[in-house]
């Protein structure tokens, strides 16, 4: 019908007049996401959330605990059935033992690497798991389309127009071109075209997340009241036990509506902070340029990412003795973590020397992002 994602509803809806909206319900699918984690967590103790809906699971190792690779997949289709039911039902159930089926709405892949393994998911179908072996590597990658790369989508559009529609196109292109011509996105290109980035799958070790909620009497719409909520609601969150030698870097508020919708918001600070004002001045922020679209029944507040709880990152401290240099490793790697956290991408970069030959200024040098 020509219905496409970033269209106004209006837009769609002139487009196709029997199109049916539905309202989001963010707490439920994050909900549902979570008991996913929780799920894949009994299976495999390496879990890392890339995003809501798309999660890497690390095997290396298991094969003592469950045998081989089609056992190990079997187990993780299990997990994500139940979180499959769960979304389905609204409630947590034990998953019957008749229906042990592989699930209708999840794609697996399984290869080295979380890129090969994400594509691989995505050519999967539902319920046949996708295996990509390092002898078959080579081949499937060559095949697959640019828009599998992750790079911005002007890159990617820059990409076609080139006349380059495949990785096995990218590939041929010579590095230098494409640094010159995108940085550090086109080195990275380059790169996973020609299979030389296996990143593996890295757990998280970090606190679990601290919730405190309050339900109200009465279905309240007051923006002042629930601001005053909230900040309540962070000072309990900064007293659990769980938050002592942590510093808050990610949380998020959420509300349950009247006639059962919902609202979630989520934050990510610029600097970690355990101070209850610093906590709630962006979380009132978006609750009045974003205020719920109805009455709130029950107000949530979650600390869902933290960073160590250290008196100074001493960056620029000048002593040489061994601990003060790992202090400033250490503090880098953190500066380093946080921003891309925060910024979804690398703000430091450094310069690397990429044509110095050439006339033009601007392909002598590239800016590559800064990995400490």
């Amino acid at each position: 019908m020509g219905v496409r994602i970033g269209m106004t509803v209006s837009q769609a809806i002139g487009l196709c007049p029997t199109l049916v909206l539905t309202e989001p319900d963010p707490v439920h699918y994050d909900a549902v996401f979570s008991r996913l984690l929780l799920d894949l967590e009994r299976v495999s103790p390496v879990i890392e959330a890339a995003e809501l809906g798309r999660v890497f699971v690390g095997v290396q190792g298991l094969e003592r605990l469950y045998g081989g690779r089609e056992r190990q997949l079997a187990l993780i289709a299990r997990a994500t059935g139940n979180a499959e039911r769960v979304a389905r039902a609204g409630v947590a159930e034990a998953p019957p033992a008749a229906n042990r089926a592989w699930p209708r709405t999840v794609r697996l892949g399984c290869a080295r690497g979380k890129f090969l393994a994400w594509v691989a998911a995505s050519r999967a179908k539902p319920g046949a798991p996708r295996t990509i072996d390092d002898a078959d590597r080579a081949a499937f990658l060559a095949q697959q389309p640019v828009a599998v790369l992750p790079v911005s989508p002007d890159m990617q559009r820059r990409l076609v127009q080139l006349g380059l529609r495949t990785l096995a196109d990218v590939a041929r292109i010579p590095e230098p071109a494409l640094v010159s011509q995108f940085g550090r996105e086109g080195r990275d290109a380059w790169q996973l075209a020609h299979d030389r980035i296996v990143e593996p799958v890295i757990g998280r070790e970090r606190p679990q997340p601290i919730m405190v909620g309050v339900d109200f009497p009465l279905p309240s719409a007051d923006g002042l009241l629930l601001a005053h909520a909230l900040r309540k609601l962070v000072e309990r969150a900064l007293g659990h036990p769980r938050r002592t030698g942590w510093r808050v870097l990610g949380m998020r508020a959420r509300a349950l509506l009247e006639h059962g919708a919902s609202w979630m918001t989520e934050v990510t600070l610029k600097d970690p902070s355990a101070d209850a004002a610093r906590i709630t001045a962006p979380l009132v922020t978006r609750l009045e340029n974003t205020p719920p679209g109805g009455a709130v029944e029950r107000l949530v507040v979650e600390f869902v990412d933290f960073v160590p709880g250290t008196a100074s990152l001493q960056l620029f401290a000048r002593d040489a003795t061994s601990t003060a240099r790992a202090d400033q490793r250490n503090a880098l790697h953190t500066a380093v973590r946080e921003i891309k956290q925060r910024f979804k991408r690398s703000r430091l970069f450094h310069i690397v020397e990429v044509q110095p030959w050439s006339r033009l200024p601007e392909r002598r040098y590239a800016l590559i992002d800064f990995e400490p």
